[in-house]
């Protein structure tokens, strides 16, 4: 486990349900694959049936509107090693192919984007002067 470490997860609470979780769940990958020190583990149960963990830490997921994602998004910037940023800008979802969003994020400006959603990962203290004042996804 990561001493001093925390995560959340924050969406648009006015996005459809099934956007929300999509845009939760590949945050979430986003953040494992920052810090494989999250879930890269596997247990086994007495009977020998072994699975691969989730996370090894909580997960709140917050909530905040498209503005107030945006100013975070820009607080929490620029990034450094011991964090991690996975912002869901909103014109991902337009694009079928990784390869594509790959080729077009470089042409745009997320202080200009909608954010969807954002998981943040770093010192405890980091994230929760970012994330203090917001409510939980309900």
């Amino acid at each position: 486990m990561l001493p001093d470490f925390r995560l959340a997860i924050i969406v648009n609470p006015n996005l459809p349900l099934g956007l929300i979780a999509n845009t939760a769940a590949a945050i979430a990958i986003g953040l494992g694959a920052g810090f494989p020190a999250l879930a890269a583990r596997q247990l086994t149960d007495r009977e020998e049936r072994t699975i691969d963990i989730s996370s090894n830490l909580p997960v709140p997921v917050l909530q905040a509107n498209a503005e107030a994602m945006a100013a975070l998004l820009l607080k929490a910037l620029p990034r450094q090693a011991d964090r991690a940023i996975v912002p869901f800008p909103a014109f991902a979802r337009s694009l079928h192919d990784y390869r594509e969003y790959e080729a077009t994020f470089p042409s745009r400006d997320l202080a200009g984007e909608t954010i969807d959603g954002l998981g943040i990962a770093g010192p405890s203290k980091w994230v929760k002067s970012l994330t203090g004042s917001l409510k939980l996804l309900r």
